[in-house]
C-alpha cells in the first residue's frame, strides 16, 4: 500500500472519494477539486481555489486535456477570463482582462 503524501505540517496534499479528487494546500484548504477517470487523468468539471479560499478557475477536461469552457476570477470575484478549448487548444476567448 503506497504511502499518502503529506506536507511538513501532516496535512494530506490530495484525497480521493471515488472518482473525485481533491487537492489541498499546505493550510488544509482545497485547491483544486474535480472528476479523474483512467490512470487519475482530469476528466470533466474542475474547480480551482485561491489560497484564501475564494474561487479562482472553473474548467473542463476530457481526457486530461483542457475541453470546454474556461472561467476564470480575479480576487474581487468578477469574472476575469473567458475560453473555450478543444482537447487542449484555445479555440476562442471571449473576454480577457
Amino acid at each position: 500500500m503506497e504511502k499518502e503524501k503529506t506536507f511538513a505540517n501532516g496535512q494530506p496534499i490530495s484525497s480521493q472519494r471515488g472518482n473525485i479528487l481533491t487537492y489541498y494546500f499546505k493550510t488544509g484548504i482545497v485547491k483544486a477539486t474535480g472528476n479523474v477517470v483512467g490512470n487519475q487523468q482530469m476528466d470533466g468539471k474542475w474547480l480551482f481555489y485561491r489560497e484564501n479560499g475564494m474561487l479562482w478557475q472553473v474548467g473542463h477536461f476530457k481526457a486530461g486535456e483542457k475541453h470546454g469552457m474556461w472561467l476564470r476570477y480575479d480576487t474581487l470575484g468578477q469574472l476575469a477570463y473567458e475560453a473555450e478549448f478543444s482537447m487542449g487548444k484555445e479555440l476562442h476567448k471571449k473576454l480577457d482582462r
